[in-house]
């Protein structure tokens, strides 16, 4: 009898420091991963319905764009989202490039600008040029320097002529657009003005 005592006295024992080491254990735990996050960074600010102007060193703009919404990053990196943008680049002979994509990411510093998703530029003519738009899946800008890039299909239109392939280089300075693979062309002959009857 004396033996059955003792040892349920040890287990006793046993179990209440068992418990006491597991609480202690629990009121000490690190606490910095209990709730971590998961999804896409933290936001500064946001904005609705807005327009941004990006200025370049000499106070010209650079480029604007505006949209339904668009969120700073809170971290150092500082770069900005936006959903389905509306924008304006300026181009060679200080002529605009309007143009449209699903969304944009922008950098801190403004000088690099990812539109993703189905990108469409526009720059109307003038000045003895005639209109010229661009389509692609995900286009890379560069605006402060007038250059843009894509490595996806890209298809530039013009009155009379339609040029697609893999992959772009455009300089929009000198107004020039280089196709880098997979090229092809097609000539449409332009409508003859109507003859008096």
């Amino acid at each position: 009898m004396r033996l059955d005592r003792r040892y349920w006295l040890t287990v006793i024992v046993l179990a209440v420091l068992a418990l006491g080491t597991q609480l202690l254990v629990w009121l000490n735990r690190d606490r910095s991963n209990a709730q971590s996050f998961s999804g896409p960074p933290r936001s500064d600010y946001t904005l609705s319905d807005f327009t941004l102007d990006a200025l370049d060193a000499e106070g010209k703009r650079s480029f604007q764009v505006s949209g339904p919404a668009l969120a700073r990053r809170g971290d150092a990196d500082g770069s900005i989202y936006v959903t389905r943008p509306v924008y304006e680049f300026v181009g060679g002979n200080d002529r605009p490039w309007h143009g449209t994509s699903d969304a944009a990411w922008v950098d801190k510093s403004g000088e690099l600008m990812k539109l993703q998703g189905n990108v469409a530029l526009h720059q109307p003519g003038g000045d003895g040029s005639e209109p010229t738009d661009i389509s692609a899946s995900d286009l890379t800008a560069w605006p402060r320097q007038r250059k843009i890039a894509s490595e996806t299909p890209v298809t530039i239109r013009q009155p009379g002529s339609i040029l697609s392939g893999t992959g772009m280089c455009g300089d929009l300075n000198d107004k020039s657009l280089e196709l880098l693979a997979d090229v092809h062309l097609v000539l449409q002959p332009k409508a003859s003005p109507a003859k008096p009857r």
